[in-house]
């Protein structure tokens, strides 16, 4: 979608173009899990286009978006909803959720846990792990990276070198150095309190 300096797209869960993850893992449609649980090797299930919850412990998926040489672009933004607690283990599961754009990391949040449930989870899926995350708004402009609209990083627009790039690369993952390594869930279509998809945003000047 495309509008006034203004292009948005968004791409569905199970859509990433790369992944490198560790069990605890998973992946989950509406209908039910998608392969087996704890099996990295499950990523690469056909199913997975149907995703609309997926967690691991280490590592990352990575996602491509449209992009093409026009107007200066004023301010890139990537909006998601992510979670620390991985299913089947304690509510009081700290992560640091790391963030790359075009291999350059933005920063990184240390998620503590989520703090509450649904009243009526889908499908019970509350019982074995989380069913919901926090909403989070990633933005970059030539002043820095935000999280949230509190500036997270110095990474600026000129380091992710856009004109030379043929798409934007977002991964989404745990860093190998991570003070707390506790794996990450992203929620999508169907999941969560958001029911959306990754959304990227891209602001160019008029």
């Amino acid at each position: 979608m495309e509008a006034g300096g203004l292009f948005q797209a968004s791409v569905p869960l199970g859509l990433y173009t790369s992944f490198s993850v560790c069990a605890p893992c998973g992946l989950r449609a509406v209908e039910g899990v998608i392969g087996l649980l704890d099996m990295p090797d499950t990523f690469l299930d056909p199913g997975r286009v149907k995703a609309g919850l997926l967690w691991f412990t280490g590592g990352f998926v990575e996602y491509r978006f449209p992009y093409r040489s026009g107007p200066p672009v004023r301010a890139l933004e990537f909006s998601m909803e992510l979670g620390s607690d991985a299913p089947g283990t304690s509510p009081d599961w700290p992560s640091a959720i790391s963030i790359w754009v075009n291999d350059v990391e933005l920063g990184s949040w240390t998620l503590r846990a989520s703090r509450y449930r649904q009243d009526e989870p889908r499908g019970g899926w509350a019982r074995y792990g989380s069913d919901h995350g926090e909403l989070t708004n990633w933005r970059v402009t030539s002043a820095g990276s935000f999280l949230d609209g509190q500036k997270i990083s110095s990474v600026s627009l000129a380091d992710l070198q856009l004109d030379a790039a043929q798409s934007i690369r977002l991964r989404i993952g745990v860093a190998a150095d991570a003070t707390c390594p506790g794996g990450v869930n992203i929620f999508g279509r169907g999941f969560g309190h958001h029911d959306q998809e990754i959304i990227m945003r891209l602001e160019t000047q008029d």
